[in-house]
């Protein structure tokens, strides 16, 4: 009945979430809110790339096959796993290797523009503190687990933010006073209003950790299947040249977006596309070509998953803002600065109210 007093197991519910909110919000929420503010510098981090090397921004972005040819047999000896097609967000070669570092190549000529590795630049240092807590495979085993219990911080934040009927609009609005109502209300709040934004990044952060189980799931529930590669057998040398050509005409409205290096005893070349109706910014489509250019073997075109399979291809897209044009990508950025705000106005209420003790 609205109106009527909480049952008092109602009250010892709200009571045990209180307190596990409060404290766990305090201890465990410093490294999610750290996590989070590194993700809003990496929604730019190709623009903030571009910003801080200029010259990689000042080629036409020509992907040659010579070059590409060049590139290959120049650098998979120092552990050159992939290489990212020059495009119009960065017209040059981006090269991975094993180790973690990438290299940025000109297109022209295959010279090398820039290194870089988590250990002498920030964006790198951000981004493998952002993924894995500076500690490889097992820190993003623990990043999973702050993911959950973070997701059990936004879900009791909405349980004891939850108003009565006809008092939604006071429950957000934000107090400018006394100081323990008002870091109270900002703290709740803000919290409700980017709830369903905040639940996303968060959700899709825990869904890029457990990857395998999360698509598992929603394969499962929804449709879908693995595509795996074409096993073939080949020596010898690569026919770049012929190897894009033959991918560029494989899947049309798609732009090449990444090509994998084959091992020497690997008769096929792997390639990533973005089709039209992609939402992940390098694609999930995928072409194989046979190595020595003799024709295609496979070809993966995303838009044509069943749903499960699309739903799990869209967790990342989702979690970094590359849906929805520039406003989501703010509204990513913002969302991202959210946790802290979360924790230092959780924070200053609870230091206040103890102070009035």
């Amino acid at each position: 009945m609205t109106g009527s007093a909480p049952r008092p197991f109602s009250r010892r519910l709200r009571a045990v979430l209180s307190w596990l909110h409060l404290w766990v919000g305090l201890s465990v929420g410093v490294v999610f809110a750290l996590v989070a503010i590194t993700g809003t510098v990496l929604v730019f981090h190709t623009d903030l790339l571009r910003l801080q090397h200029p010259q990689l921004a000042q080629h036409a972005a020509v992907a040659d096959g010579r070059v590409l040819a060049g590139l290959v047999e120049r650098w998979r000896p120092e552990g050159l796993r992939s290489l990212d097609l020059p495009h119009d967000d960065l017209p040059v070669w981006q090269g991975y290797f094993e180790d973690g570092h990438r290299a940025y190549f000109a297109p022209e000529d295959g010279a090398l523009l820039l290194y870089r590795s988590h250990e002498d630049d920030v964006l790198m240092w951000l981004h493998d503190w952002h993924t894995h807590l500076l500690g490889g495979e097992t820190g993003e085993e623990v990043l999973g687990v702050f993911g959950w219990i973070a997701l059990g911080l936004i879900v009791t934040g909405l349980y004891l933010w939850w108003p009565r009927r006809g008092q939604w609009l006071a429950h957000l609005k934000m107090h400018s006073g006394p100081p323990v109502r008002r870091w109270l209300s900002w703290h709740r709040s803000s919290g409700a209003l980017l709830f369903p934004l905040l639940l996303l990044a968060t959700l899709t952060g825990v869904g890029m950790v457990y990857s395998k189980g999360f698509q598992a799931v929603l394969v499962g529930a929804f449709g879908g299947d693995t595509v795996k590669p074409p096993k073939l057998a080949g020596e010898g040398t690569v026919d770049w040249p012929q190897v894009l050509r033959q991918a560029d005409g494989a899947l049309p409205r798609a732009r090449l977006s990444r090509v994998s290096v084959p091992k020497s005893d690997d008769g096929v070349v792997s390639l990533r596309a973005r089709a039209d109706g992609e939402w992940h910014p390098v694609g999930r489509s995928t072409i194989a070509i046979a190595k020595a250019g003799s024709g295609v073997l496979q070809v993966n075109d995303a838009t044509a998953n069943k749903l499960g399979m699309r739903m799990s291809q869209a967790i990342f897209p989702l979690h970094v803002g590359a849906v929805g044009g520039s406003v989501m990508k703010w509204a990513t950025a913002v969302v991202g600065l959210l946790p802290m705000f979360l924790l230092v106005t959780g924070f200053l209420f609870w230091r206040r109210r103890r102070g009035r003790r």
